[in-house]
């Protein structure tokens, strides 16, 4: 008998699937029985079992080209995970314009593309299976906590997480669940280059994992694990979330030590 996690018969489409948190979500969602496109700007990374698709998700036509290819070669598309995403270092102060329209640019316009091609496939989804139909966006702690050195990361992140509402409340008539997952500060390569590029990255490391109350980093499976709740049909009454994973960053208050 199918457990109610089971992602078998279904379908699901990973933006920056190739690396990171989007990988490990992509092998997990294979792992339990989903068909999976990876869509990233270098899809070589893809987990096995995995259908890579190059794409950009700043190119409107490029995303479309990649979602309509996806929903062929996959037969439908039930689930979209949009987890494209770059990061930014600095102040209000540290970045030039053209560095803010980057951003945002990839992590909420590049959502927004990938949730406007993949919109009229999930209406169907849902559609011929109640409560299969999904959008989970990765979302970041930096969107409801204030974060040093993170202005710009954090206004992206912090229009996501509003996104994420607007659209539940746009799609749940529709059946399409929308939600976001808020991962703090996670091991993964994007982190790997910041410390690299720490005067001490050993003590960079060491603070990051002491901001956070379980003293370490959060892994990219973990967070992997929290969208595949999300994506669940087991979790069909759930939209309109932010699920934390974030060592207890956001909610946790320790005296200090």
């Amino acid at each position: 008998m199918a457990q109610p996690e089971d992602f078998t018969g279904l379908t699901a489409l990973v933006t920056g699937g190739a690396s990171g948190i989007g990988a490990a979500t992509a092998a997990l969602l294979t792992a339990r029985g989903a068909r999976v496109a990876v869509l990233d700007r270098d899809p070589s990374g893809a987990p096995t079992g995995c259908l890579p698709l190059k794409s950009d998700v700043t190119r409107d036509d490029a995303v479309r080209t990649a979602v309509a290819e996806a929903v062929r070669a996959l037969g439908g598309l039930h689930i979209l995970v949009n987890n494209a995403g770059i990061g930014s270092v600095g102040t209000v102060e540290d970045n030039p314009d053209g560095e803010w329209h980057r951003v945002f640019d990839v992590n909420v316009l590049g959502m927004v593309r990938a949730a406007r091609a993949a919109l009229p496939h999930l209406r169907r989804a849902a559609r011929e299976r109640p409560g299969a139909a999904s959008i989970t966006n990765t979302c970041s702690v930096a969107a409801t906590a204030g974060l040093p050195q993170r202005a710009l990361y954090s206004a992206s992140k912090g229009a996501v997480y509003s996104l994420t509402l607007a659209m539940a409340a746009d799609h749940v008539p529709e059946g399409i669940r929308v939600n976001c997952v808020n991962p703090g500060t996670a091991d993964t390569p994007w982190v790997g280059r910041l410390l690299d590029q720490a005067a001490d990255p050993a003590a960079e490391r060491a603070a990051l994992e002491a901001r956070q109350p379980m003293g370490r980093l959060v892994t990219a499976d973990e967070v992997a694990y929290a969208i595949a709740y999300l994506a669940a049909p087991a979790a069909s009454a759930v939209t309109g979330t932010a699920l934390a994973v974030d060592g207890g960053m956001q909610g946790v208050r320790l005296r200090p030590r």
